[in-house]
């Protein structure tokens, strides 16, 4: 009967460490997937701030045009640069762009 309460005795400390392993284990891996998932976030959210700056410089752009298309002159002038387009009796000269 000693041999077996000498065997208890053994195991029981053996136990709580392999308990104790597997809790600070499980606790460590928990740990580390959440960090691993709010540093994707932080990196989604530093992507999604320059795609945000970068859509607010577009949009000031678009508000720029919106107002200058409102304009019959500059209309008129836009249309006679990019269409090529004439006033009666003026003639258009095509002059070939220089290649840098």
């Amino acid at each position: 009967m000693a041999k077996k309460k000498k065997k208890k005795k053994k195991l029981g400390p053996l136990l709580l460490c392999f308990v104790s392993l597997f809790v600070i284990l499980g606790t460590t891996y928990t740990i580390g997937k959440y960090w691993m998932e709010i540093y994707g976030k932080y990196q989604e959210k530093a992507s999604l701030k320059k795609e945000l700056a970068s859509l607010k410089d577009k949009e000031e752009e678009l508000a720029a045009d919106v107002t200058k298309l409102q304009d019959a002159d500059y209309i008129a002038r836009y249309a006679r640069e990019k269409y090529y387009y004439s006033k009666d009796g003026e003639y258009i000269l095509r002059i070939p762009e220089e290649e840098k």
